[in-house]
């Protein structure tokens, strides 16, 4: 079965001490839905039209525990804490099998 990911990048973000807020709670929603953190704010090389800013990468057994654990309850909770200024380019696509 293919995996699952969640790819997350931030074109625009208004000071990053500000997701202090929605780390602690998505962090243990995402681990709650079986997410596994595999990169966030670690060294970037953008080539072409690619940015520099933030990506997070989030591995998931299948992709509709990708799915699932973005509608649940709990990764709700911490999308409400996103705070304003913050434009996120966010996906939740399928690994190759």
């Amino acid at each position: 079965m293919a995996k699952g990911y969640w790819v997350s990048v931030y074109p625009a973000m208004s000071g990053p001490e500000r997701l202090t807020a929605y780390e602690e709670l998505a962090g243990p929603a995402v681990r709650a839905g079986g997410g596994r953190l595999l990169s966030r704010d670690g060294r970037i090389v953008a080539h072409e039209a690619g940015i520099t800013q933030r990506v997070v990468l989030i591995e998931f057994d299948s992709f509709e525990q990708a799915a699932a654990a973005y509608e649940s309850e709990a990764y709700r909770k911490a999308l409400v804490a996103l705070p304003d200024g913050f434009e996120r380019d966010f996906r939740i696509i399928e690994g190759v099998d």
